[in-house]
């Protein structure tokens, strides 16, 4: 008998895709994940926005309206006209300025020296302070809202644009210290020791050198708390009792009476708290950029 070998099956083909095709694919799925968390945050203000445009009917109305069909500026124009309680709605806008440049410029200033004395400093208890403001961070702000009431006004500051500017310069100066550390301790101290054989004093290697590098960083923190402070409600409505003196987001709740609401004022006044905010933004964006190689080439 002849044995009959049969011939190998041929196994069927793995199709498997190329790692181009994967890539593609998972660059698609995360610019489309982006897409859906950018659109999910942005809607709410694009519904302030398009709602101050709206007319009554069309704020009211049960059916679905994307977009104003027939614009209208007369919930702008009452803002403007007839102020919010009785005071202009510039003078809620000058107070919020006040309170969020102030917090700006002390806030920076205090980060700054603290993060550099973190950074480049080793003494004793400086792992405890760095745990610190970890710790102050996981405080809800409204637990620290009546003992800052009492030290304020023991200070003579309650009632004051002043002592809101305290309190919210002590809300985040722990954040700003902790993140403008990171950037301090990633300049090289090479570039200090070179500027000090130079003959250039500390302060001088601290402007000229550290503070430039240093400056996103800075801008960033600032962001951070101008918004912060821009936004804040709890402790301006329950430190300032002068209704001229309020700031923007307690002067909104005079749109919410017991009976209305007053939907297209509140909207229209949104919309121009927001201006601002945006204003600052463009304005401090290019120094983020430029601060990035400032500093480190001379000449």
């Amino acid at each position: 008998m002849t044995a009959v070998h049969e011939a190998p099956r041929a196994r069927p083909a793995t199709t498997r895709k190329p790692p181009a095709t994967r890539r593609r694919r998972g660059r698609f799925a995360l610019n489309a994940a982006a897409v859906a968390v950018f659109m999910f945050a942005v809607f709410p203000v694009y519904w302030m926005v398009s709602t101050a445009f709206k007319s009554r009917e069309q704020i009211f109305t049960t059916d679905f309206i994307p977009f104003p069909t027939d614009p209208t500026l007369e919930h702008v124009q009452r803002v403007f006209t007839e102020g919010i309680a009785g005071h202009s709605i510039w003078r809620y806008l000058l107070n919020s300025s006040i309170v969020a440049v102030g917090t700006v410029l002390v806030g920076a200033v205090f980060a700054l020296l603290a993060a550099t004395a973190v950074a480049r400093f080793r003494f004793r208890g400086r792992t405890s302070f760095l745990i610190l403001l970890l710790i102050v961070q996981m405080v809800p702000g409204e637990a620290l809202l009546i003992p800052l009431f009492l030290m304020v006004r023991r200070a003579g500051l309650y009632d004051q644009l002043l002592g809101l500017v305290v309190v919210n310069v002590a809300m985040t100066l722990p954040f700003a210290i902790w993140m403008l550390r990171t950037f301090v301790a990633a300049v090289p101290r090479e570039l200090e020791e070179a500027a000090w054989i130079d003959g250039a004093s500390r302060f001088s290697t601290f402007w000229r050198v550290l503070f430039p590098l240093v400056a996103p960083g800075l801008v960033a923190t600032s962001i951070f708390s101008f918004i912060t402070a821009w936004n804040e409600f709890v402790f301006a409505l329950t430190l300032i009792g002068d209704q001229g003196s309020y700031t923007m987001p307690v002067a909104l709740r005079f749109f919410v009476s017991q009976r209305s609401v007053d939907w297209g004022g509140i909207m229209a006044a949104s919309t121009l708290m927001t201006i601002p905010v945006i204003v600052f933004f463009l304005l401090v964006q290019r120094r983020m950029v430029s601060g990035l190689v400032a500093g480190a080439v001379k000449g």
